[in-house]
Protein backbone atom coordinates (compact mmCIF):
# COMPACT_ATOMS: atom_id res chain seq x y z
CA UNK A 1 0.00 0.00 0.00
CA UNK A 2 1.63 3.26 -1.37
CA UNK A 3 0.99 6.56 1.05
CA UNK A 4 -1.74 8.68 0.10
CA UNK A 5 -1.64 12.26 1.54
CA UNK A 6 1.32 14.11 2.71
CA UNK A 7 2.45 16.33 5.41
CA UNK A 8 5.94 19.01 5.84
CA UNK A 9 7.37 20.16 9.10
CA UNK A 10 10.52 21.00 10.29
CA UNK A 11 10.07 18.80 12.87
CA UNK A 12 8.16 15.69 13.85
CA UNK A 13 7.66 14.70 17.47
CA UNK A 14 6.25 11.42 17.79
CA UNK A 15 4.54 11.04 21.34
CA UNK A 16 2.64 13.65 23.56
CA UNK A 17 4.27 12.50 27.32
CA UNK A 18 6.44 15.00 29.01
CA UNK A 19 9.53 14.83 26.61
CA UNK A 20 7.62 15.07 23.09
CA UNK A 21 5.52 18.04 24.41
CA UNK A 22 8.42 19.83 26.32
CA UNK A 23 10.06 19.43 23.18
CA UNK A 24 7.29 20.64 20.71
CA UNK A 25 6.42 23.80 22.95
CA UNK A 26 10.35 24.55 22.78
CA UNK A 27 10.76 24.22 19.20
CA UNK A 28 7.60 26.36 18.58
CA UNK A 29 9.00 28.77 20.77
CA UNK A 30 12.00 28.56 19.22
CA UNK A 31 10.09 29.38 15.31
CA UNK A 32 10.33 25.41 14.22
CA UNK A 33 6.99 24.58 12.48
CA UNK A 34 6.71 21.45 14.58
CA UNK A 35 3.89 18.49 13.92
CA UNK A 36 3.52 16.18 16.68
CA UNK A 37 2.03 13.10 16.30
CA UNK A 38 0.70 10.42 18.61
CA UNK A 39 -0.80 7.06 18.24
CA UNK A 40 -3.96 7.45 20.68
CA UNK A 41 -5.53 10.59 21.95
CA UNK A 42 -2.99 13.38 23.17
CA UNK A 43 -3.41 12.67 26.47
CA UNK A 44 -3.35 9.08 26.49
CA UNK A 45 0.51 7.97 27.34
CA UNK A 46 2.71 7.27 30.04
CA UNK A 47 2.81 10.47 31.78
CA UNK A 48 -0.26 11.45 33.12
CA UNK A 49 0.30 7.63 35.49
CA UNK A 50 3.51 8.77 37.07
CA UNK A 51 2.71 9.03 41.02
CA UNK A 52 5.89 10.22 42.72
CA UNK A 53 7.11 13.39 41.44
CA UNK A 54 10.42 15.21 40.35
CA UNK A 55 13.78 14.81 41.52
CA UNK A 56 15.45 18.52 41.39
CA UNK A 57 17.63 19.68 43.58
CA UNK A 58 16.48 23.53 44.28
CA UNK A 59 18.99 25.22 46.30
CA UNK A 60 15.97 25.31 49.47
CA UNK A 61 17.12 21.65 51.45
CA UNK A 62 20.07 21.90 53.92
CA UNK A 63 22.67 19.30 53.29
CA UNK A 64 21.00 18.45 49.46
CA UNK A 65 22.48 19.40 46.56
CA UNK A 66 23.15 18.54 43.08
CA UNK A 67 26.22 16.28 43.27
CA UNK A 68 24.40 14.58 46.36
CA UNK A 69 21.79 13.73 43.69
CA UNK A 70 24.40 12.76 41.00
CA UNK A 71 25.92 10.42 43.46
CA UNK A 72 22.67 9.01 44.32
CA UNK A 73 21.87 8.23 40.73
CA UNK A 74 25.18 6.50 39.84
CA UNK A 75 24.63 4.31 43.32
CA UNK A 76 20.91 2.96 42.00
CA UNK A 77 22.91 2.90 38.63
CA UNK A 78 25.22 -0.39 39.47
CA UNK A 79 28.29 1.30 37.26
CA UNK A 80 26.23 1.93 34.27
CA UNK A 81 25.48 5.70 34.38
CA UNK A 82 27.24 7.99 32.40
CA UNK A 83 28.91 10.50 34.55
CA UNK A 84 28.77 13.58 32.61
CA UNK A 85 25.35 12.75 30.75
CA UNK A 86 24.34 12.01 34.51
CA UNK A 87 25.69 15.65 36.02
CA UNK A 88 23.96 17.58 33.12
CA UNK A 89 20.90 16.16 32.83
CA UNK A 90 20.31 17.21 37.20
CA UNK A 91 22.14 19.96 36.99
CA UNK A 92 19.59 21.12 34.36
CA UNK A 93 16.35 19.94 36.53
CA UNK A 94 15.63 23.42 38.44
CA UNK A 95 15.34 25.59 35.31
CA UNK A 96 13.34 23.00 33.80
CA UNK A 97 11.01 23.26 36.53
CA UNK A 98 10.94 26.86 36.44
CA UNK A 99 9.67 26.46 32.89
CA UNK A 100 7.48 23.80 33.42
CA UNK A 101 5.96 25.91 36.44
CA UNK A 102 5.98 29.38 33.88
CA UNK A 103 3.97 27.14 31.41
CA UNK A 104 1.02 26.37 34.41
CA UNK A 105 1.85 23.42 36.14
CA UNK A 106 1.62 23.79 40.28
CA UNK A 107 3.30 21.88 42.64
CA UNK A 108 2.36 21.29 45.57
CA UNK A 109 4.00 23.68 48.93
CA UNK A 110 4.44 23.98 51.97
CA UNK A 111 4.07 27.94 53.21
CA UNK A 112 6.35 29.93 50.60
CA UNK A 113 8.54 26.73 49.62
CA UNK A 114 7.68 23.33 46.89
CA UNK A 115 6.58 20.81 49.24
CA UNK A 116 9.40 17.48 49.11
CA UNK A 117 9.03 13.95 49.45
CA UNK A 118 11.46 11.20 49.68
CA UNK A 119 11.98 7.70 47.59
CA UNK A 120 13.95 4.89 47.35
CA UNK A 121 17.43 5.43 46.76
CA UNK A 122 17.42 8.81 47.67
CA UNK A 123 19.25 10.40 50.75
CA UNK A 124 17.29 13.60 50.35
CA UNK A 125 14.05 15.03 50.78
CA UNK A 126 14.04 16.09 46.82
CA UNK A 127 11.19 14.96 44.91
CA UNK A 128 8.67 17.70 44.76
CA UNK A 129 5.13 16.61 43.62
CA UNK A 130 1.65 17.97 42.79
CA UNK A 131 -2.02 16.55 43.76
CA UNK A 132 -0.18 14.79 45.92
CA UNK A 133 0.66 11.73 44.37
CA UNK A 134 -1.12 13.06 40.77
CA UNK A 135 2.61 14.59 39.68
CA UNK A 136 1.97 13.23 35.93
CA UNK A 137 -1.44 13.88 35.56
CA UNK A 138 -0.31 17.90 36.55
CA UNK A 139 2.14 17.61 34.20
CA UNK A 140 0.52 16.25 31.64
CA UNK A 141 -2.66 18.95 31.67
CA UNK A 142 0.08 21.53 31.90
CA UNK A 143 1.64 20.68 28.89
CA UNK A 144 -1.05 19.89 26.92
CA UNK A 145 -2.92 23.51 27.70
CA UNK A 146 0.24 24.91 26.43
CA UNK A 147 -0.01 23.15 23.76
CA UNK A 148 -3.47 23.73 21.94
CA UNK A 149 -3.25 27.55 21.94
CA UNK A 150 -2.18 26.76 18.29
CA UNK A 151 1.05 26.99 18.21
CA UNK A 152 1.47 22.79 18.22
CA UNK A 153 -0.59 20.96 15.46
CA UNK A 154 -1.60 17.60 16.47
CA UNK A 155 -2.17 14.64 14.51
CA UNK A 156 -4.29 12.12 17.37
CA UNK A 157 -5.03 8.55 16.62
CA UNK A 158 -1.70 8.61 13.84
CA UNK A 159 0.35 5.55 13.86
CA UNK A 160 3.97 6.27 13.32
CA UNK A 161 5.53 3.03 11.25
CA UNK A 162 8.84 3.94 10.05
CA UNK A 163 10.76 6.85 9.13
CA UNK A 164 11.81 8.18 5.41
CA UNK A 165 15.35 8.06 4.85
CA UNK A 166 17.16 9.47 1.92
CA UNK A 167 20.10 7.12 0.23
CA UNK A 168 22.99 7.63 2.67
CA UNK A 169 20.62 6.69 5.67
CA UNK A 170 19.92 10.01 6.74
CA UNK A 171 16.02 10.57 8.36
CA UNK A 172 13.86 13.10 6.15
CA UNK A 173 10.83 12.01 7.58
CA UNK A 174 7.52 9.44 8.85
CA UNK A 175 5.62 7.03 7.26
CA UNK A 176 2.25 7.05 9.39
CA UNK A 177 -1.38 5.47 9.32
CA UNK A 178 -4.09 7.86 9.98
CA UNK A 179 -7.17 6.90 12.03
CA UNK A 180 -8.57 5.32 9.49
CA UNK A 181 -5.29 3.39 8.73
CA UNK A 182 -4.28 5.25 5.45
CA UNK A 183 -1.16 5.50 5.15
CA UNK A 184 0.73 9.01 4.49
CA UNK A 185 3.87 10.54 4.83
CA UNK A 186 5.19 13.49 6.58
CA UNK A 187 8.35 15.19 5.60
CA UNK A 188 10.60 16.91 7.72
CA UNK A 189 14.75 16.92 7.96
CA UNK A 190 13.93 15.66 11.90
CA UNK A 191 12.14 13.16 13.69
CA UNK A 192 12.30 12.99 17.52
CA UNK A 193 11.03 9.89 18.92
CA UNK A 194 9.33 10.27 22.28
CA UNK A 195 7.05 7.26 22.31
CA UNK A 196 7.27 6.05 26.23
CA UNK A 197 8.41 2.12 27.55
CA UNK A 198 8.21 -0.96 26.90
CA UNK A 199 5.78 -2.23 29.30
CA UNK A 200 3.69 -4.31 27.35
CA UNK A 201 6.51 -6.81 26.53
CA UNK A 202 4.66 -7.86 29.87
CA UNK A 203 1.42 -9.47 31.58
CA UNK A 204 1.72 -7.24 34.41
CA UNK A 205 2.92 -3.53 33.89
CA UNK A 206 2.25 -0.23 35.27
CA UNK A 207 2.21 1.05 32.07
CA UNK A 208 -1.06 1.90 29.91
CA UNK A 209 -1.73 -0.39 26.34
CA UNK A 210 0.67 2.48 24.16
CA UNK A 211 3.32 1.57 26.02
CA UNK A 212 4.11 -0.87 22.81
CA UNK A 213 8.01 -0.21 22.35
CA UNK A 214 7.26 1.36 18.82
CA UNK A 215 9.91 4.27 19.03
CA UNK A 216 12.61 1.45 19.70
CA UNK A 217 11.58 -0.44 16.76
CA UNK A 218 11.42 2.73 14.72
CA UNK A 219 15.01 3.55 15.69
CA UNK A 220 16.69 0.33 14.93
CA UNK A 221 15.08 -0.12 11.78
CA UNK A 222 16.46 3.49 11.06
CA UNK A 223 20.10 2.16 11.86
CA UNK A 224 20.29 3.72 14.96
CA UNK A 225 22.10 1.21 17.93
CA UNK A 226 20.16 0.90 21.31
CA UNK A 227 21.46 0.01 24.52
CA UNK A 228 20.72 -1.01 27.86
CA UNK A 229 17.57 -2.58 27.29
CA UNK A 230 18.25 -5.58 29.51
CA UNK A 231 17.43 -3.48 32.17
CA UNK A 232 13.82 -3.47 32.59
CA UNK A 233 12.40 -1.95 36.07
CA UNK A 234 9.87 -3.80 38.39
CA UNK A 235 8.79 -1.20 40.38
CA UNK A 236 8.07 -2.75 43.78
CA UNK A 237 4.60 -1.80 45.19
CA UNK A 238 1.69 -2.39 42.59
CA UNK A 239 -1.41 -3.05 43.63
CA UNK A 240 -1.81 -6.91 43.91
CA UNK A 241 -5.61 -7.35 42.25
CA UNK A 242 -5.86 -11.05 42.25
CA UNK A 243 -4.22 -14.18 40.60
CA UNK A 244 -3.18 -13.69 37.21
CA UNK A 245 -3.58 -10.22 37.19
CA UNK A 246 -3.13 -8.83 33.47
CA UNK A 247 -2.53 -5.45 31.54
CA UNK A 248 -1.93 -1.92 33.60
CA UNK A 249 -2.12 -2.63 37.31
CA UNK A 250 -2.48 0.28 39.59
CA UNK A 251 1.00 1.50 41.29
CA UNK A 252 1.12 2.59 44.79
CA UNK A 253 3.98 5.08 44.66
CA UNK A 254 7.75 4.78 46.34
CA UNK A 255 6.54 8.22 48.11
CA UNK A 256 3.97 5.63 50.44
CA UNK A 257 7.12 4.54 51.62
CA UNK A 258 9.34 7.69 51.78
CA UNK A 259 6.27 8.75 54.47
CA UNK A 260 7.25 5.99 56.77
CA UNK A 261 5.44 2.64 55.18
CA UNK A 262 7.22 -0.43 55.11
CA UNK A 263 7.02 -3.85 53.94
CA UNK A 264 6.12 -7.53 55.35
CA UNK A 265 5.41 -10.57 54.42
CA UNK A 266 2.09 -12.59 55.21
CA UNK A 267 3.61 -13.32 58.88
CA UNK A 268 4.15 -9.97 59.83
CA UNK A 269 8.01 -10.08 59.11
CA UNK A 270 9.96 -7.43 57.82
CA UNK A 271 10.82 -8.00 54.12
CA UNK A 272 13.60 -5.90 54.19
CA UNK A 273 15.01 -6.40 57.80
CA UNK A 274 18.79 -6.24 57.43
CA UNK A 275 18.95 -6.29 53.27
CA UNK A 276 20.29 -2.68 52.57
CA UNK A 277 21.32 0.59 54.93
CA UNK A 278 18.16 2.38 53.32
CA UNK A 279 15.84 -0.82 54.30
CA UNK A 280 12.50 -0.19 52.86
CA UNK A 281 13.70 2.95 50.93
CA UNK A 282 16.62 1.07 49.06
CA UNK A 283 16.72 1.63 45.36
CA UNK A 284 13.89 -0.38 42.96
CA UNK A 285 16.14 -3.38 41.93
CA UNK A 286 17.21 -4.23 45.22
CA UNK A 287 13.12 -4.21 46.70
CA UNK A 288 11.85 -5.97 43.88
CA UNK A 289 14.13 -8.52 44.14
CA UNK A 290 13.84 -8.91 47.81
CA UNK A 291 10.20 -9.51 47.18
CA UNK A 292 10.34 -11.66 44.86
CA UNK A 293 12.92 -13.95 46.55
CA UNK A 294 10.34 -13.59 49.58
CA UNK A 295 7.48 -14.77 48.03
CA UNK A 296 9.10 -17.74 45.83
CA UNK A 297 10.09 -18.94 49.60
CA UNK A 298 6.76 -18.66 50.94
CA UNK A 299 5.67 -20.24 47.47
CA UNK A 300 2.92 -16.92 47.37
CA UNK A 301 2.04 -14.37 44.95
CA UNK A 302 2.15 -10.99 46.77
CA UNK A 303 3.10 -9.07 50.28
CA UNK A 304 1.90 -6.14 51.76
CA UNK A 305 2.88 -2.40 52.42
CA UNK A 306 2.02 -1.42 55.99
CA UNK A 307 1.02 2.40 56.38
CA UNK A 308 -1.26 1.77 59.20
CA UNK A 309 0.66 4.34 61.19
CA UNK A 310 -0.80 7.13 58.57
CA UNK A 311 -4.12 8.85 59.44
CA UNK A 312 -6.80 8.10 57.17
CA UNK A 313 -6.70 11.73 56.51
CA UNK A 314 -3.50 12.10 55.67
CA UNK A 315 -3.49 9.27 53.58
CA UNK A 316 -6.15 11.20 51.40
CA UNK A 317 -4.12 14.42 51.21
CA UNK A 318 -0.85 12.80 50.55
CA UNK A 319 -2.10 9.84 48.35
CA UNK A 320 -5.65 10.33 46.42
CA UNK A 321 -4.84 8.45 43.60
CA UNK A 322 -3.51 5.35 45.75
CA UNK A 323 -6.33 5.44 48.07
CA UNK A 324 -9.00 5.25 45.48
CA UNK A 325 -7.33 2.19 44.13
CA UNK A 326 -7.44 0.33 46.84
CA UNK A 327 -10.40 1.30 48.02
CA UNK A 328 -11.37 0.17 44.25
CA UNK A 329 -10.65 -3.40 45.54
CA UNK A 330 -11.62 -2.89 49.01
CA UNK A 331 -8.54 -2.26 50.70
CA UNK A 332 -8.49 0.46 53.41
CA UNK A 333 -4.81 1.63 53.82
CA UNK A 334 -5.46 3.50 57.07
CA UNK A 335 -6.99 0.09 58.32
CA UNK A 336 -5.10 -2.93 57.03
CA UNK A 337 -1.61 -3.66 55.13
CA UNK A 338 -2.24 -3.22 51.16
CA UNK A 339 -0.99 -6.41 49.03
CA UNK A 340 1.22 -5.43 46.54
CA UNK A 341 3.79 -6.98 43.94
CA UNK A 342 6.21 -6.35 41.80
CA UNK A 343 5.09 -5.46 38.00
CA UNK A 344 7.17 -4.46 34.99
CA UNK A 345 7.92 -0.49 35.17
CA UNK A 346 10.41 1.21 33.38
CA UNK A 347 12.81 0.61 30.63
CA UNK A 348 16.24 1.95 31.57
CA UNK A 349 17.74 1.80 27.78
CA UNK A 350 16.18 2.45 24.30
CA UNK A 351 17.71 4.10 21.37
CA UNK A 352 20.88 5.57 21.83
CA UNK A 353 20.88 9.44 22.34
CA UNK A 354 23.07 12.37 23.76
CA UNK A 355 21.89 14.98 26.69
CA UNK A 356 20.49 16.77 23.40
CA UNK A 357 19.18 13.87 22.66
CA UNK A 358 21.23 13.21 18.78
CA UNK A 359 21.40 9.97 17.87
CA UNK A 360 23.61 8.13 15.42
CA UNK A 361 21.37 8.65 12.78
CA UNK A 362 21.48 12.14 11.19
CA UNK A 363 17.94 14.20 11.31
CA UNK A 364 16.55 11.23 14.57
CA UNK A 365 16.36 12.31 17.83
CA UNK A 366 15.33 10.36 20.87
CA UNK A 367 14.16 11.89 24.49
CA UNK A 368 12.44 10.34 27.52
CA UNK A 369 12.30 6.82 28.58
CA UNK A 370 12.96 5.75 24.66
CA UNK A 371 16.49 7.06 24.57
CA UNK A 372 19.39 5.54 26.97
CA UNK A 373 21.14 8.84 27.65
CA UNK A 374 23.10 7.34 30.04
CA UNK A 375 21.51 8.79 32.86
CA UNK A 376 19.73 5.98 34.92
CA UNK A 377 22.11 3.01 34.10
CA UNK A 378 21.13 -0.58 34.85
CA UNK A 379 18.66 1.15 37.36
CA UNK A 380 16.89 4.20 37.39
CA UNK A 381 16.56 6.32 40.80
CA UNK A 382 12.97 7.04 41.61
CA UNK A 383 11.44 10.49 40.08
CA UNK A 384 14.62 10.65 38.13
CA UNK A 385 12.02 9.76 34.69
CA UNK A 386 10.40 13.40 34.20
CA UNK A 387 13.41 14.96 35.58
CA UNK A 388 15.22 13.42 32.00
CA UNK A 389 12.09 14.11 29.77
CA UNK A 390 12.14 17.65 31.08
CA UNK A 391 15.56 18.44 30.24
CA UNK A 392 16.36 16.38 27.21
CA UNK A 393 13.27 17.35 25.74
CA UNK A 394 14.24 21.43 25.96
CA UNK A 395 17.74 20.19 24.72
CA UNK A 396 16.55 17.80 21.98
CA UNK A 397 14.39 20.86 20.27
CA UNK A 398 17.48 23.19 20.78
CA UNK A 399 19.98 20.54 18.96
CA UNK A 400 17.45 20.72 16.40
CA UNK A 401 17.24 24.09 15.50
CA UNK A 402 20.85 24.41 15.71
CA UNK A 403 21.87 21.62 13.42
CA UNK A 404 18.90 23.23 10.97
CA UNK A 405 20.76 26.84 11.56
CA UNK A 406 24.01 24.69 10.67
CA UNK A 407 22.22 22.74 7.76
CA UNK A 408 23.25 19.59 8.54
CA UNK A 409 20.28 18.37 8.08
CA UNK A 410 19.15 15.99 4.66
CA UNK A 411 16.92 17.78 2.36
CA UNK A 412 13.49 15.80 2.39
CA UNK A 413 12.82 15.79 -1.03
CA UNK A 414 16.05 13.39 -1.69
CA UNK A 415 13.56 10.86 1.18
CA UNK A 416 12.56 7.46 -0.43
CA UNK A 417 8.50 7.57 0.17
CA UNK A 418 8.62 3.65 0.56
CA UNK A 419 5.11 1.35 0.56
CA UNK A 420 4.01 0.22 4.13
CA UNK A 421 6.89 -2.23 4.79
CA UNK A 422 6.05 -6.03 6.00
CA UNK A 423 7.61 -7.21 9.71
CA UNK A 424 8.09 -10.21 11.62
CA UNK A 425 4.60 -10.37 13.90
CA UNK A 426 4.22 -12.62 16.98
CA UNK A 427 0.87 -13.39 18.83
CA UNK A 428 1.29 -11.05 21.49
CA UNK A 429 -0.43 -12.86 24.56
CA UNK A 430 2.30 -15.70 23.43
CA UNK A 431 5.06 -13.04 23.58
CA UNK A 432 3.94 -11.48 27.06
CA UNK A 433 3.64 -15.11 28.59
CA UNK A 434 7.01 -15.84 27.68
CA UNK A 435 8.71 -12.60 28.24
CA UNK A 436 7.29 -12.41 32.17
CA UNK A 437 7.52 -16.43 32.63
CA UNK A 438 11.73 -15.99 31.50
CA UNK A 439 12.65 -12.39 30.91
CA UNK A 440 11.45 -10.75 33.80
CA UNK A 441 13.06 -10.87 37.57
CA UNK A 442 15.38 -13.64 37.61
CA UNK A 443 16.64 -14.81 34.46
CA UNK A 444 18.77 -17.71 33.36
CA UNK A 445 20.10 -19.09 29.81
CA UNK A 446 17.63 -21.52 29.21
CA UNK A 447 14.91 -19.85 29.55
CA UNK A 448 16.36 -16.87 27.44
CA UNK A 449 16.45 -19.51 24.48
CA UNK A 450 13.20 -20.45 25.45
CA UNK A 451 11.81 -16.89 24.48
CA UNK A 452 13.99 -17.07 21.51
CA UNK A 453 12.77 -19.97 20.09
CA UNK A 454 9.00 -18.94 20.99
CA UNK A 455 9.43 -15.86 19.35
CA UNK A 456 11.32 -17.56 16.34
CA UNK A 457 8.00 -19.87 15.79
CA UNK A 458 5.81 -18.06 16.40
CA UNK A 459 6.59 -14.65 14.27
CA UNK A 460 4.95 -14.69 11.12
CA UNK A 461 5.91 -11.59 8.56
CA UNK A 462 2.61 -9.45 8.43
CA UNK A 463 2.64 -6.05 6.55
CA UNK A 464 2.17 -2.96 9.04
CA UNK A 465 -1.13 -1.93 7.76
CA UNK A 466 -2.89 -1.59 11.19
CA UNK A 467 -2.05 -0.09 14.41
CA UNK A 468 -1.89 -3.41 15.84
CA UNK A 469 0.49 -4.79 13.98
CA UNK A 470 2.64 -2.02 14.01
CA UNK A 471 2.57 -2.14 18.00
CA UNK A 472 2.88 -6.01 17.57
CA UNK A 473 5.87 -5.82 14.98
CA UNK A 474 7.57 -3.74 17.82
CA UNK A 475 7.36 -5.53 20.36
CA UNK A 476 8.26 -8.52 18.56
CA UNK A 477 11.61 -6.82 17.39
CA UNK A 478 12.17 -5.01 20.73
CA UNK A 479 11.89 -8.69 22.60
CA UNK A 480 14.52 -10.18 20.82
CA UNK A 481 16.62 -7.39 20.83
CA UNK A 482 15.93 -7.69 25.20
CA UNK A 483 16.61 -11.34 25.00
CA UNK A 484 20.13 -10.89 22.78
CA UNK A 485 21.21 -8.20 25.00
CA UNK A 486 20.64 -10.46 28.27
CA UNK A 487 21.76 -13.47 27.10
CA UNK A 488 25.27 -11.96 26.84
CA UNK A 489 25.17 -10.39 30.28
CA UNK A 490 26.25 -13.24 32.07
CA UNK A 491 26.29 -11.48 35.72
CA UNK A 492 23.29 -9.63 38.19
CA UNK A 493 23.85 -5.99 38.11
CA UNK A 494 20.77 -3.46 38.78
CA UNK A 495 17.24 -4.83 37.02
CA UNK A 496 19.22 -7.62 35.49
CA UNK A 497 18.86 -10.62 37.67
CA UNK A 498 20.80 -13.81 35.93
CA UNK A 499 19.97 -16.48 38.43
CA UNK A 500 22.61 -18.77 36.79
CA UNK A 501 25.27 -15.49 36.98
CA UNK A 502 24.00 -14.01 40.59
CA UNK A 503 26.95 -12.55 40.58
CA UNK A 504 28.23 -8.77 39.55
CA UNK A 505 31.12 -9.35 37.25
CA UNK A 506 33.23 -5.99 37.39
CA UNK A 507 34.72 -7.19 33.55
CA UNK A 508 30.83 -5.94 32.19
CA UNK A 509 30.56 -2.45 33.90
CA UNK A 510 30.01 -1.25 30.50
CA UNK A 511 26.83 -0.82 28.40
CA UNK A 512 26.10 -2.79 25.68
CA UNK A 513 24.48 -1.84 22.13
CA UNK A 514 22.45 -4.13 19.62
CA UNK A 515 22.15 -3.11 15.87
CA UNK A 516 19.81 -4.32 13.04
CA UNK A 517 21.71 -6.35 10.64
CA UNK A 518 20.96 -6.30 7.04
CA UNK A 519 18.69 -9.43 7.39
CA UNK A 520 16.52 -7.41 10.05
CA UNK A 521 17.91 -9.76 13.35
CA UNK A 522 19.26 -7.43 16.17
CA UNK A 523 22.59 -8.60 17.45
CA UNK A 524 25.26 -7.04 19.68
CA UNK A 525 27.91 -4.60 18.25
CA UNK A 526 30.53 -5.73 20.46
CA UNK A 527 33.13 -3.33 18.51
CA UNK A 528 32.72 -0.65 20.69
CA UNK A 529 30.36 1.17 23.42
CA UNK A 530 27.26 2.95 22.45
CA UNK A 531 29.46 6.46 23.83
CA UNK A 532 31.94 5.68 21.15
CA UNK A 533 29.74 4.91 18.72
CA UNK A 534 27.56 7.46 19.52
CA UNK A 535 30.92 9.92 19.22
CA UNK A 536 32.22 8.84 15.96
CA UNK A 537 28.95 8.87 13.99
CA UNK A 538 28.22 12.81 15.49
CA UNK A 539 32.05 13.68 14.48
Amino acid sequence: MNPCWDARADLVVVGTGVAGLTAALRAAELGLRVLVVTKDAADGGNTRWAQGGVAVVLGDVPADSVGRHVEDTRVAGAGLCDEDATARIIAGGPAAVARLRARGAVFDSEGDRLARTREGGHTAFRVVHAGGDATGAEVERALLAASRDGRVPMLEHHTAVDTLRTPAGEVAGLLVLDAGGVPGVLTAPAVLLATGGAGQLYQATTNPAVATADGVAIGLRSGAPVADLEFVQFHPTVLYTGEGARGRCPLVTEAVRGEGAFLVDSTGARVMAGLHPLADLAPRDVVSAAITRRLAELGEDHVYLDATHLSAAEFRRRFPTVLAACLAVGVDPAATPIPVSPAAHFSCGGVVATVDGRTAVPGLYAAGEVARTGLHGANRLASNSLLEGLVVGTRAAEAVAADLALGVLAEPRLAACPPVPAAPVADRDTLQRVMSRYAGIGRDAEGLAVVGSVLDVSAVDRPLDTRERVEDAALTLTARALIAAAASREESRGCHVRDDFPAVSPDSARSQAVRLTPSGQPVLDSSASPEFTLAVALT
